[in-house]
């Protein structure tokens, strides 16, 4: 059945809130489809994205370095998989992002690396299979803990953003 995006965001932006901006539009045997809106309030570490309204920024860590990737306003862009990222949203953009579904008994990682000297300051694993209830907890706890935002090595406490 064809799916008007456009009139589904007008009529549905307020399901794309804080801090995960997600809302899933399609759950499959093979894979998940979002719809994600801006700004989000993540920085941890999805997979297809197509950016529908507004560009983003893909933060990536690609052997060790880390890099920006922007995907501008109508760009696709597909991240190879088990590269760690984190999709940045700006306030009134909106994008899609399709995931494969995830085999059971595979982890996922949310993880959090130090601002001053990259190295990870927290990660969590979990097996997901809701995407848009099971970040929040992690996203919340995280934020919520000074002792899980310092780093062990250089001892730099990242900000609660």
């Amino acid at each position: 059945m064809p799916f008007n995006f456009e009139k589904w965001i007008k009529e549905n932006s307020h399901l794309l809130k804080p801090p995960v901006n997600n809302y899933c539009l399609w759950n499959s045997d093979d894979f998940i489809v979002m719809a994600v809106g801006g700004p989000n309030a993540r920085n941890d570490y999805h997979e297809w994205f197509y950016q529908y309204k507004g560009d983003m920024l893909l933060k990536v860590v690609d052997g060790g370095e880390f890099k920006d990737i922007p995907i501008k306003e109508n760009e696709m862009f597909l991240l190879p998989g088990n590269v760690p990222h984190n999709p940045v949203r700006f306030e009134n953009t909106v994008g899609v992002v399709l995931e494969r579904k995830r085999p059971a008994g595979s982890l996922d990682h949310l993880r959090w690396y130090c601002e001053q000297c990259t190295e990870i300051v927290y990660q969590e694993s979990f097996h997901c299979t809701n995407l848009g209830t099971q970040l929040k907890p992690v996203i919340q706890r995280y934020f919520a803990s000074e002792d899980l935002r310092t780093c062990k090595k250089c001892g730099h406490v990242n900000p609660t953003k």
